[in-house]
């Protein structure tokens, strides 16, 4: 797969046409053979302008991405910031919106429990089952109720090593912990982190340990 945008890239903002970009990726998607390609937008001026044109932005894009990926023959995740996922927070909807009308074309959202306070999704608590007042309703399974995302596509996103973050970083052993316990309660996403070589196969081992033992 191939990641589009990220934390430097702000393609809304910068005006540019989301059926035209997306086109563009798409094609080169094809052209490579890759698997598909995962949307890091993280275009925070154009969210945080709460007027409804970030969340239509990505979902014409997206929806753009899936009619040149069919669905099995390609993958399409997106990779948005947990608290983008707060109603409360957003009132034009943010990713509540974007997966209401374009979450039938993303396979799973790959969510960044990382970079949001130093106190924030800390624990196994406030990443799973309730969040912090900061960023209400944005822990697993609140955006799986609230937002009316399905379980299997909630990746937990959380950073390898303390340098590979501003702040979220879990030791993986505590991340394992809250990894079981979020399957024990019904969850199955799976867990994507940042960033290689940090995350090789011993941190990955280690934090699927007590859930999915390789």
């Amino acid at each position: 797969m191939v990641s589009a945008f990220g934390s430097t890239d702000t393609p809304t903002t910068n005006g540019y046409d989301p059926v035209t970009l997306a086109t563009t990726m798409a094609q080169w998607v094809i052209d490579w053979g890759l698997d598909g390609i995962d949307v890091d937008w993280e275009d925070f001026a154009a969210m945080n302008l709460q007027n409804g044109q970030a969340e239509y932005w990505l979902i014409s894009f997206t929806e753009t991405l899936r009619s040149m990926l069919p669905a099995g023959q390609y993958l399409i995740t997106h990779a948005p910031v947990a608290p983008w996922f707060s109603g409360d927070l957003y009132p034009t909807g943010a990713y509540v919106i974007v997966n209401e009308n374009a979450g039938y074309a993303i396979d799973w959202y790959n969510l960044q429990f990382y970079n949001q306070g130093a106190t924030e999704y800390a624990n196994c608590t406030t990443l799973i089952d309730t969040s912090t007042t900061t960023w209400p309703h944005t822990a697993i399974f609140q955006i799986n109720f609230d937002g009316e995302v399905p379980l299997d596509k909630l990746v937990i996103g959380k950073p390898a090593a303390p340098s590979d973050a501003t702040n979220g970083y879990m030791d993986t052993s505590l991340l394992a912990t809250c990894v079981q316990q979020a399957m024990s309660q019904g969850w199955s996403g799976g867990v994507m982190t940042w960033e290689y070589p940090d995350a090789a196969a011993p941190w990955i081992a280690a934090v699927r340990a007590d859930s999915w033992p390789v």
